[in-house]
């Protein structure tokens, strides 16, 4: 299959999956594994866990295509830390300049920085074999990736990326039902 295609599979799938984590907490009766994977407040750090979900998911069709490929780990922990870079970096500047949340380039947001993690996969799958020790090294740092990610999803830090901005409050704990808030306000 031609790598643009695939490139633009990718970028379809994991924005689809994303975004269909952004409301499965609620959607399936706000279940705890679930939340674990899933946005479970409106935090910066719940809409970076969105992205990295459908790309750890989709890391099954990439790791069976591109998984003997010597660059695959490098590729696999940079796409990953662009997710975890370029959401807040565009949110945040763009907050800044605005001063205000806007929530089309919120979206728009998401779907950029899948759209540069993908193309950085890509690029350095495509490059010349990497040193080994970097396939070791970049291996391990993406088990210290995933249980960091966990980690912060069952102990989110006290720190503005972790905060609701809404509730005012972190992780499990600043979760606020949209669909139950949606029929309240539908009632009215």
């Amino acid at each position: 299959m031609d790598n643009t295609l695939i490139i633009w599979i990718s970028i379809i799938a994991i924005s689809a999956m994303g975004t269909l984590a952004h409301f499965l907490y609620d959607l399936t009766g706000e279940q705890r594994p679930i939340g674990l994977f899933t946005a479970v407040n409106e935090s910066t750090w719940e809409h970076i866990k969105i992205a990295i979900t459908p790309s750890l998911l989709w890391a099954l069709y990439d790791g069976y295509y591109y998984g003997e490929n010597p660059n695959y780990f490098c590729a696999k922990l940079m796409s990953l830390l662009v997710l975890v870079f370029f959401i807040p970096f565009i949110f945040y500047t763009y907050k800044r300049i605005i001063k205000k949340p806007v929530l089309l380039i919120d979206i728009l947001t998401f779907y950029i920085a899948i759209i540069l993690s993908q193309l950085t996969f890509y690029a350095i799958i495509g490059l010349a074999p990497m040193w080994y020790a970097c396939t070791y090294l970049s291996a391990i740092a993406l088990f210290i990736f995933f249980g960091c990610y966990m980690t912060l999803t069952l102990a989110p830090l006290k720190t503005f990326l972790f905060k609701d901005p809404i509730t005012g409050k972190y992780g499990f704990r600043a979760h606020r039902n949209f669909f139950k808030n949606l029929k309240k306000k539908s009632k009215k």
